[in-house]
């Protein structure tokens, strides 16, 4: 399995659940927009992070190769839990097509050690 280290340095942000939804950025880099009902989160790059959310910057994220399908079992849990036996915390995300493993920028290099040493294959993102 392949994962990728997108460029982005990323922000976690929580706003209140009826803050309006920001747009997508035009570039297209990495931006997901989730609702539970108590809070919307929103993970952008920093430099886009809403002026008026609580913000936990310093995040960078691997994207794992897909499309994935829906019928696969246990991918997140094997890559996470390399990460947890190396320390390494993670904020995950999934989308239609993959996953993405958001890892705090100073844990990035013990991240990819540890998937490495596994056996997983981690490259710099193809530009967009």
């Amino acid at each position: 399995m392949e994962l990728s280290v997108r460029p982005e340095h990323l922000a976690v942000c929580r706003l209140p659940i009826d803050a309006p939804w920001p747009s997508p950025p035009a570039d297209g880099s990495f931006f997901s927009v989730t609702g539970t009902g108590f809070e919307l989160s929103v993970v952008c790059r920093v430099d886009a992070a809403p002026p008026d959310a609580r913000i936990e910057a310093g995040w960078r994220a691997l994207t794992v190769a897909g499309p994935l399908d829906f019928s696969a079992v246990g991918v997140i849990a094997s890559l996470t839990a390399r990460m947890a036996e190396a320390g390494v915390g993670v904020f995950v995300l999934s989308t239609y097509d993959t996953d993405h493993i958001l890892v705090k920028d100073g844990d990035l290099g013990r991240a990819v050690d540890a998937l490495d040493a596994a056996g997983y294959s981690v490259v710099p993102h193809p530009p967009a």
